[in-house]
Protein backbone atom coordinates (compact mmCIF):
# COMPACT_ATOMS: atom_id res chain seq x y z
CA UNK A 1 0.00 0.00 0.00
CA UNK A 2 0.84 3.49 -0.76
CA UNK A 3 0.61 6.59 1.64
CA UNK A 4 -1.39 9.95 0.16
CA UNK A 5 -0.87 13.15 1.76
CA UNK A 6 -3.19 15.59 1.81
CA UNK A 7 -3.08 19.26 0.77
CA UNK A 8 -4.00 21.72 4.28
CA UNK A 9 -7.53 22.98 2.67
CA UNK A 10 -8.63 22.34 6.58
CA UNK A 11 -6.98 21.95 9.99
CA UNK A 12 -8.01 18.44 9.89
CA UNK A 13 -5.92 17.77 6.22
CA UNK A 14 -2.85 19.59 6.92
CA UNK A 15 -0.66 16.93 8.54
CA UNK A 16 -3.43 13.88 7.46
CA UNK A 17 -1.28 11.06 5.76
CA UNK A 18 -3.29 8.17 5.18
CA UNK A 19 -3.36 4.89 3.11
CA UNK A 20 -4.23 4.09 -0.28
CA UNK A 21 -6.19 1.19 -0.57
CA UNK A 22 -4.99 -0.41 -4.13
CA UNK A 23 -4.20 -3.67 -3.09
CA UNK A 24 -7.97 -4.13 -1.94
CA UNK A 25 -9.72 -5.83 -4.40
CA UNK A 26 -13.54 -5.97 -2.76
CA UNK A 27 -15.27 -3.58 -0.68
CA UNK A 28 -18.48 -5.43 0.76
CA UNK A 29 -17.87 -8.41 3.12
CA UNK A 30 -19.25 -12.02 2.85
CA UNK A 31 -22.08 -12.20 4.36
CA UNK A 32 -21.99 -15.32 5.71
CA UNK A 33 -18.40 -14.65 7.39
CA UNK A 34 -19.57 -11.76 9.53
CA UNK A 35 -21.32 -11.77 12.98
CA UNK A 36 -22.48 -8.29 14.90
CA UNK A 37 -19.86 -6.87 16.97
CA UNK A 38 -22.04 -4.91 20.27
CA UNK A 39 -20.28 -2.04 21.56
CA UNK A 40 -19.59 -1.99 25.67
CA UNK A 41 -18.86 1.91 26.03
CA UNK A 42 -16.15 0.64 28.80
CA UNK A 43 -19.28 -0.40 31.38
CA UNK A 44 -19.78 -4.49 32.43
CA UNK A 45 -23.38 -5.74 33.37
CA UNK A 46 -23.84 -3.40 36.08
CA UNK A 47 -23.51 -0.39 33.91
CA UNK A 48 -20.39 0.38 35.82
CA UNK A 49 -17.26 2.06 33.58
CA UNK A 50 -14.59 -0.52 34.13
CA UNK A 51 -12.59 0.38 31.26
CA UNK A 52 -11.41 4.06 30.24
CA UNK A 53 -11.32 5.95 27.00
CA UNK A 54 -13.98 3.54 24.97
CA UNK A 55 -17.01 4.60 23.96
CA UNK A 56 -19.01 5.94 20.38
CA UNK A 57 -17.10 4.98 17.11
CA UNK A 58 -18.53 3.79 14.08
CA UNK A 59 -20.98 0.87 13.95
CA UNK A 60 -18.88 -2.36 12.99
CA UNK A 61 -19.28 -6.00 11.58
CA UNK A 62 -16.60 -8.39 12.86
CA UNK A 63 -15.21 -10.97 10.30
CA UNK A 64 -15.00 -14.40 11.38
CA UNK A 65 -10.82 -15.10 11.03
CA UNK A 66 -9.38 -18.79 10.87
CA UNK A 67 -6.29 -18.31 12.95
CA UNK A 68 -6.11 -22.02 13.03
CA UNK A 69 -5.21 -22.85 9.64
CA UNK A 70 -6.87 -26.82 10.16
CA UNK A 71 -7.89 -27.21 6.38
CA UNK A 72 -5.31 -29.71 5.63
CA UNK A 73 -4.39 -30.90 1.94
CA UNK A 74 -6.91 -28.99 0.60
CA UNK A 75 -5.93 -26.00 -1.93
CA UNK A 76 -8.00 -22.50 -1.49
CA UNK A 77 -7.74 -19.44 -4.45
CA UNK A 78 -7.87 -16.64 -2.92
CA UNK A 79 -11.05 -14.48 -4.31
CA UNK A 80 -10.30 -11.33 -2.76
CA UNK A 81 -8.12 -8.71 -0.33
CA UNK A 82 -10.48 -6.69 1.63
CA UNK A 83 -10.37 -4.32 4.22
CA UNK A 84 -11.03 -5.13 8.04
CA UNK A 85 -11.77 -2.62 10.59
CA UNK A 86 -11.34 -4.83 13.00
CA UNK A 87 -7.59 -5.03 12.75
CA UNK A 88 -4.16 -3.42 11.25
CA UNK A 89 -3.84 -6.02 8.72
CA UNK A 90 -6.20 -6.43 5.48
CA UNK A 91 -8.03 -10.11 5.18
CA UNK A 92 -7.74 -12.38 2.24
CA UNK A 93 -11.47 -14.20 1.59
CA UNK A 94 -10.41 -17.79 0.28
CA UNK A 95 -12.43 -20.20 -1.48
CA UNK A 96 -11.44 -24.01 -0.99
CA UNK A 97 -11.55 -26.56 -3.52
CA UNK A 98 -14.42 -28.41 -1.54
CA UNK A 99 -16.33 -25.19 -1.48
CA UNK A 100 -15.91 -23.63 1.91
CA UNK A 101 -14.74 -19.92 2.44
CA UNK A 102 -12.88 -18.92 5.29
CA UNK A 103 -10.96 -15.30 6.03
CA UNK A 104 -7.24 -15.03 6.61
CA UNK A 105 -5.10 -12.63 7.69
CA UNK A 106 -3.62 -11.55 4.34
CA UNK A 107 0.67 -11.97 4.11
CA UNK A 108 2.08 -8.90 2.06
CA UNK A 109 2.16 -9.90 -1.74
CA UNK A 110 -0.58 -11.83 -1.74
CA UNK A 111 -3.21 -10.93 -4.25
CA UNK A 112 -6.52 -12.65 -5.55
CA UNK A 113 -6.06 -15.53 -8.08
CA UNK A 114 -2.95 -16.87 -5.80
CA UNK A 115 -3.09 -20.31 -4.53
CA UNK A 116 -2.90 -21.40 -0.90
CA UNK A 117 -2.48 -25.13 1.04
CA UNK A 118 -1.68 -25.84 4.85
CA UNK A 119 -0.48 -29.23 5.96
CA UNK A 120 2.76 -31.09 5.70
CA UNK A 121 2.11 -31.32 2.01
CA UNK A 122 2.39 -27.46 1.67
CA UNK A 123 5.35 -25.75 0.11
CA UNK A 124 7.37 -22.53 1.58
CA UNK A 125 5.49 -19.82 -0.67
CA UNK A 126 3.64 -17.10 0.60
CA UNK A 127 0.57 -17.79 2.37
CA UNK A 128 0.80 -21.82 2.83
CA UNK A 129 0.56 -22.54 6.52
CA UNK A 130 3.09 -25.26 7.55
CA UNK A 131 4.37 -26.61 10.72
CA UNK A 132 7.52 -25.31 12.00
CA UNK A 133 9.76 -28.88 11.60
CA UNK A 134 9.08 -28.49 8.27
CA UNK A 135 9.77 -24.94 7.02
CA UNK A 136 13.39 -23.85 6.01
CA UNK A 137 15.26 -22.05 8.44
CA UNK A 138 15.55 -18.15 8.02
CA UNK A 139 12.26 -17.98 6.84
CA UNK A 140 10.15 -15.11 7.84
CA UNK A 141 6.52 -16.37 9.12
CA UNK A 142 3.70 -14.92 11.01
CA UNK A 143 -0.04 -15.74 12.49
CA UNK A 144 2.38 -18.69 14.98
CA UNK A 145 0.64 -20.93 17.15
CA UNK A 146 1.89 -20.71 21.28
CA UNK A 147 0.03 -24.32 21.83
CA UNK A 148 -0.03 -26.95 18.77
CA UNK A 149 -3.84 -26.86 17.58
CA UNK A 150 -5.07 -23.18 19.46
CA UNK A 151 -4.38 -20.78 16.17
CA UNK A 152 -1.87 -18.59 15.79
CA UNK A 153 -1.62 -15.77 18.39
CA UNK A 154 2.08 -14.23 17.31
CA UNK A 155 2.94 -11.79 14.37
CA UNK A 156 -0.39 -10.88 13.85
CA UNK A 157 -0.46 -6.84 13.20
CA UNK A 158 -0.04 -4.82 10.14
CA UNK A 159 3.98 -5.55 8.59
CA UNK A 160 4.63 -7.77 11.51
CA UNK A 161 6.62 -10.90 11.34
CA UNK A 162 8.96 -13.64 13.10
CA UNK A 163 11.95 -15.52 11.86
CA UNK A 164 12.74 -19.06 12.11
CA UNK A 165 16.44 -19.24 13.39
CA UNK A 166 17.18 -22.71 14.40
CA UNK A 167 15.51 -26.13 15.77
CA UNK A 168 16.69 -28.06 19.11
CA UNK A 169 14.90 -31.21 19.30
CA UNK A 170 11.15 -30.80 19.80
CA UNK A 171 11.74 -27.08 19.82
CA UNK A 172 11.90 -24.32 17.03
CA UNK A 173 13.64 -21.11 17.88
CA UNK A 174 12.01 -17.98 16.91
CA UNK A 175 13.34 -14.47 16.78
CA UNK A 176 10.03 -12.39 18.37
CA UNK A 177 8.80 -9.00 16.55
CA UNK A 178 9.48 -7.57 19.87
CA UNK A 179 12.97 -9.02 19.24
CA UNK A 180 12.66 -11.94 21.99
CA UNK A 181 14.64 -15.09 21.05
CA UNK A 182 12.29 -18.13 22.51
CA UNK A 183 11.17 -21.62 21.84
CA UNK A 184 7.79 -23.19 20.02
CA UNK A 185 7.22 -26.81 19.61
CA UNK A 186 7.71 -27.77 16.10
CA UNK A 187 3.95 -29.06 16.12
CA UNK A 188 2.86 -25.71 16.11
CA UNK A 189 1.68 -24.30 13.04
CA UNK A 190 2.45 -20.93 11.11
CA UNK A 191 2.43 -19.05 7.67
CA UNK A 192 4.93 -18.00 5.66
CA UNK A 193 5.47 -14.38 4.76
CA UNK A 194 5.26 -11.23 6.65
CA UNK A 195 2.04 -9.39 7.32
CA UNK A 196 0.20 -6.94 5.01
CA UNK A 197 -0.14 -3.80 5.09
CA UNK A 198 3.45 -2.87 6.26
CA UNK A 199 2.95 1.03 6.60
CA UNK A 200 0.31 0.92 8.64
CA UNK A 201 2.38 2.68 11.08
CA UNK A 202 3.29 5.83 8.94
CA UNK A 203 -0.34 6.81 8.90
CA UNK A 204 -1.01 10.36 10.72
CA UNK A 205 -4.77 10.61 11.67
CA UNK A 206 -4.80 14.64 11.33
CA UNK A 207 -7.10 15.31 13.48
CA UNK A 208 -8.56 13.94 17.16
CA UNK A 209 -12.39 13.04 15.30
CA UNK A 210 -10.74 10.26 13.58
CA UNK A 211 -9.92 8.75 16.40
CA UNK A 212 -13.26 9.19 18.11
CA UNK A 213 -14.57 7.15 14.70
CA UNK A 214 -12.27 4.33 15.72
CA UNK A 215 -14.15 4.56 19.29
CA UNK A 216 -11.40 6.03 21.86
CA UNK A 217 -12.49 8.50 24.38
CA UNK A 218 -10.31 11.40 25.08
CA UNK A 219 -7.78 10.24 28.01
CA UNK A 220 -6.56 13.10 30.99
CA UNK A 221 -3.08 13.84 31.57
CA UNK A 222 -2.49 12.66 34.97
CA UNK A 223 -0.52 15.14 36.16
CA UNK A 224 -3.37 18.08 35.59
CA UNK A 225 -5.65 16.01 37.93
CA UNK A 226 -6.24 16.05 41.78
CA UNK A 227 -4.57 13.97 44.17
CA UNK A 228 -7.86 12.42 44.82
CA UNK A 229 -8.42 10.93 41.34
CA UNK A 230 -4.38 10.28 40.24
CA UNK A 231 -1.25 9.80 42.28
CA UNK A 232 0.48 12.04 40.21
CA UNK A 233 -2.35 14.48 40.76
CA UNK A 234 -2.08 17.61 42.62
CA UNK A 235 0.70 20.28 43.54
CA UNK A 236 0.51 24.03 42.91
CA UNK A 237 0.59 25.70 39.25
CA UNK A 238 2.61 23.10 37.06
CA UNK A 239 4.45 21.63 40.82
CA UNK A 240 3.20 18.82 39.91
CA UNK A 241 3.16 15.00 38.92
CA UNK A 242 6.42 12.95 41.23
CA UNK A 243 7.67 9.78 39.93
CA UNK A 244 5.57 7.99 36.58
CA UNK A 245 2.97 5.64 37.81
CA UNK A 246 -0.47 4.33 36.80
CA UNK A 247 -3.72 4.90 38.13
CA UNK A 248 -3.44 2.62 40.65
CA UNK A 249 0.19 2.89 42.28
CA UNK A 250 2.17 0.66 40.29
CA UNK A 251 5.50 2.51 38.65
CA UNK A 252 6.35 2.90 35.58
CA UNK A 253 9.34 2.99 32.89
CA UNK A 254 11.21 0.43 33.79
CA UNK A 255 9.45 -1.60 36.53
CA UNK A 256 9.30 -5.18 36.45
CA UNK A 257 6.23 -6.59 36.63
CA UNK A 258 6.72 -9.97 34.97
CA UNK A 259 6.30 -12.85 37.54
CA UNK A 260 9.71 -14.20 38.50
CA UNK A 261 8.43 -18.13 38.66
CA UNK A 262 6.68 -17.48 35.08
CA UNK A 263 6.18 -21.24 33.75
CA UNK A 264 7.27 -19.75 29.98
CA UNK A 265 10.04 -18.44 31.07
CA UNK A 266 12.27 -21.66 30.51
CA UNK A 267 11.27 -21.04 26.86
CA UNK A 268 12.87 -17.56 26.46
CA UNK A 269 16.32 -17.69 25.49
CA UNK A 270 16.55 -14.06 25.05
CA UNK A 271 14.46 -11.13 26.49
CA UNK A 272 13.62 -8.41 23.87
CA UNK A 273 15.51 -4.94 23.86
CA UNK A 274 14.58 -2.61 26.18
Amino acid sequence: MSLKKFKPTTPGQRHKVALQFGEVTKSTPEKSLITKKKKSGGRNNDGKMTMRHIGGGHKQKYRVIDFKRNKFDIPATVKAIEYDPNRTANIALLYYADGEKRYIVAPNGLQAGDTVISGKNATPNVGNAMYLSDIPLGTMIHNIELQPGKGGSISRGAGTYAQLNARDGKYAIIKMPSGETRMILITCLATIGSVSNPEHNLTVSGKAGRTRWLGRRPRVRPVVMNPVDHPMGGGEGKNSGGHPRSRNGIPAKGYKTRAKSKYSNKFIIERRKK
